[in-house]
Order: structure tokens, then C-alpha cells, then sequence
């Protein structure tokens, strides 16, 4: 039975028909708008061009923000315009389809956990990083969700008081200081205090410093840019540092490390794992969760949803 995923994120909506092994036979995919009634005709739009190319039973929306535990209706999304609307009953009544919704970092995790890096843990977290962070807990194959269905939200865990401002309304989130958007605005800051360290981000900054984006300052730091590297090695910093609140909160058997910024793993993840175990409560007698990152890449997400699309019908 093939159903399908969506990932609803602040960048894209990404869809895919996914096959009862976890495999994605086909996808599509739009851009993310700021209002509510495009996002809507956005996802209805990427679902239908795959229901005209495929049999599909039902559908799955991962969703960067609060859902509801009845998966039915979204509480509160930071980079998306929903606030408090029961988007599985619009879409459902567009696509045609039954249509339910889950959190996407909890969407992520359960797919890893079926078919990818957290087969076989009993206590998995999955951090997902991208424009923001997404995070998702499994205790035993289930995800934990809170008694509102809000958890675990570890991006907007406060690491800096009074620190940048989050779309969220607190300042200081973790995920402004990690995430491809963090990774920008910390390449941003650091050309303010050095000018002339990196003459390839500076070209882009100077037409316009929005023009810097975590996917280039990634590309630079591959190629060597040393006030990219720079900007990488605060990212490793910050990662370590949040795992560590993770572990002391949830003492997981593995982190698994999923989102676009994942892609770019090799510049970073090895010194966020030394950071890590040297931060961790009671570094050197304890054993620490295995960091990995996802194996089903930016995927995750769509077959997650798709999973769990799959168990309504």
C-alpha cells in the first residue's frame, strides 16, 4: 500500500509515495509561502500531482511546528502561518484523502527508528537541523509527545540569555545559534569583527548580507575559506553543547543527527562529538549515546509521515 509524505518545512514542501518497505518511489516539491492559503494550495498541490501519477491510500504531513495529540489540528508553528487550524480537515477535503499530521522531527525519528540509524534503540533522539532544530524522542518504538503534544521541542531550549531573537519570541534559542540560519548569521557576525578574513562570503555580503546562507557558508568552509571554518567550528561548539542538556535530560542509546545541515556533516560532526563527551555530567564514567547521522538523509521526514499515514487506513 503506498501512501503519501509530506514534509512541511520553512524552506520547502517535500513530498513523496512512499511503499510499505520505506522506499520513495516518486517525488515533488514547492517552495514554502508566508501566507496560510498558499501553503495550503502548496501542499495540496504537490500531493495531487502525485495522486494523478500513483495509487495512494492516505497522507502523512510532517510539520515543523506544535501538533495536537489528536495529530488533527496545528497549536503553533515558528516558521510556518498556522495558528491553531485543523489542517488535516482542509487538506483532507482538498486531496480527497485522509490525511493526518505529526510533528516532523517526530516523523524523522520514527523513520529511523523502522528503517534506518536507531533500528533497534530502545531510547532514541533524533535532532534535526535545518532552518531551525527538530527534535523527536522514542521510548520503545513510540514517540513521547508531552501530555499536550508539544515534545520535545529542543530548539527552543534558551542557551544564551538574551541572546538573538527567534522567530519563537524568547531570544537566545538554542536553534540561533544551529541551524543552517544560525550558520549564516554567525558568518554574518564574525565578517563584522573581521573584515578581510574571508574574501569569498564577503563578495556576497557586500551586495547584500542576506545573500549569505548556510548552504554557502558550508560550500566556502569545503573549500577551505577560513572564516567559513570558523563559522563551522561554532555550529560543532553549539551542537556539542546542546546534546549535552539532551543526554542529562533523556540518556539516550543514540542521537541521530538528521536535517539539510546534516549533509555537511563531515565539517562538523567529529569536533561536536569531542565537545560533546568532554561536557557531558560526569564526562569519563558514564557510557555517551552514539551520534550518528540519518541514513535516510532528508527523507526521513516523508517517510515517517507516510509511515503513520499508513496506520489510518
Amino acid at each position: 500500500m503506498n501512501t503519501i509524505g509530506v514534509d512541511v518545512g520553512g524552506t520547502s514542501v517535500r513530498a513523496g509515495v512512499v511503499d510499505s518497505h520505506g522506499t520513495v518511489v516518486d517525488t515533488a516539491r514547492a517552495p514554502t509561502p508566508p501566507e496560510e492559503a498558499a501553503l495550503e494550495d502548496a501542499i495540496t498541490s504537490v500531493v495531487c500531482q502525485l495522486a494523478r501519477r500513483h495509487t495512494v491510500a492516505a497522507v502523512g504531513l510532517a510539520v515543523a511546528g506544535f501538533v495536537t495529540r489528536d495529530r488533527a489540528s496545528v497549536m503553533f508553528a515558528p516558521h510556518l502561518p498556522w495558528r491553531g487550524v485543523a489542517v488535516a480537515d482542509r487538506i483532507a477535503g482538498r486531496v480527497k484523502l485522509p490525511v493526518v499530521l505529526e510533528h516532523d522531527a517526530n516523523a524523522a525519528t520514527l523513520a529511523e527508528y523502522r528503517y534506518g540509524a536507531a533500528r533497534g534503540s530502545r531510547v532514541a533522539v533524533l535532532v534535526a537541523i535545518g532552518t531551525g532544530i527538530g527534535g523527536g524522542l522514542l521510548l520503545d518504538g513510540k514517540p513521547f509527545r508531552g501530555a499536550h503534544g508539544v515534545a520535545p521541542e529542543f530548539g527552543h531550549l534558551c542557551v544564551v540569555p538574551g541572546g538573538r531573537p527567534c522567530p519563537c519570541g524568547k531570544r537566545g534559542c538554542w536553534e540561533r545559534y544551529c541551524s543552517g540560519t544560525a550558520l549564516a548569521s554567525t558568518a554574518v557576525d564574525l565578517m563584522a569583527r573581521h573584515p578581510g578574513m574571508s574574501t569569498v562570503l564577503a563578495r556576497e555580503a557586500g551586495v547584500d548580507s542576506r545573500a549569505i546562507t548556510g548552504r554557502k557558508v558550508a560550500g566556502a568552509a569545503r573549500d577551505g575559506d577560513p572564516l567559513a571554518q570558523r563559522a563551522m567550528a561554532e555550529l560543532a561548539r553549539w551542537l556539542g553543547d546542546g546534546l549535552t542538556l539532551i543526554a542529562d535530560l533523556y540518556d539516550p542509546e543514540i542521537v541521530v543527527i538528521a536535517g539539510g545541515v546534516s549533509e555537511s556533516a563531515p565539517l562538523f560532526l567529529d569536533a561536536a562529538r569531542e565537545h560533546y563527551a568532554k561536557r557531558i555530567t560526569g564526562a569519563g564514567y558514564r557510557p555517551l549515546a552514539r551520534i550518528r547521522t540519518a541514513q535516510l538523509g532528508d527523507d526521513a521526514g516523508i517517510v515517517g509521515a507516510a509511515a503513520l499515514a499508513a496506520e489510518i487506513v
